[in-house]
């Protein structure tokens, strides 16, 4: 998994007021929940974007002064009219410690239902994980391609290498749902056919027509 590194400053003061003051000058304000104590800064809302505005999940090393941590996204508040950020929670991680986070899944393969007409259907877009920080991939892939009409997959049906999924094992990830064309039944079928095939003899008739009544 990526790394994104955030550089940020102590807060000596905290509270309310001190928060605005942060805010006013473009900064977030954060707090990094530590093994042994809970450390307060803040850092300019720049640095987060490539953290904030991807789908993917990311490590983050944090350098606040003369001091490094690393750490995941725990927690993100956002304005909710100005949509910028409010304040963000990071846990802080350790080699031999087991961190929990979502990662985003990732879909491949060409699902036979989804060739037969049916529509593919994404409930989840992220799971919850536990693992090692060293163990955590940037995406969970999940092939489709055995997957036919009105059939899915569960929390409960996927499984991966040193790492654990939290969701409940019943909830569903994605589904091939039925569409309109997988709808149509073998009579329906057959009539589209069959109307095709007039079509088609109608418009060759009329082209070998056409000659014929031109010499006339």
């Amino acid at each position: 998994m990526k790394t994104i590194e955030i550089k940020g400053t102590f807060r000596t003061e905290l509270g309310k007021k001190s928060s605005k003051l942060i805010r006013r000058a473009g900064s977030v304000p954060c707090v990094i929940y530590g093994k042994e104590k809970n450390i307060h800064f803040h850092a300019p809302e720049l640095s987060f974007k490539n953290l904030v505005y991807t789908p993917a999940a990311h490590l983050v090393k944090l350098i606040i002064e003369d001091k490094e941590y690393d750490a995941v996204l725990k927690d993100m508040q956002f304005h909710p009219v100005k949509d910028n950020i409010l304040h963000a929670d990071f846990i802080e991680i350790h080699d031999n410690k087991s961190v929990v986070i979502n990662i985003p899944i990732k879909v491949s393969g060409d699902s036979v239902g989804v060739i037969a007409g049916g529509k593919l259907s994404i409930k989840r877009r992220t799971l919850k994980v536990k693992g090692l920080a060293k163990d955590l991939p940037e995406a969970l892939p999940i092939d489709i391609t055995n997957l036919k009409i009105h059939e899915g997959l569960k929390v409960g049906d996927l499984s991966y290498d040193k790492i654990e999924l939290l969701d409940p094992k019943k909830s569903m990830v994605l589904t091939i749902a039925t569409s309109r064309v997988a709808q149509k039944s073998d009579e329906e079928v057959a009539a589209e056919a069959a109307t095709e095939a007039t079509n088609a003899a109608t418009a060759a008739a009329a082209a070998a027509a056409a000659p014929a009544a031109e010499e006339k």
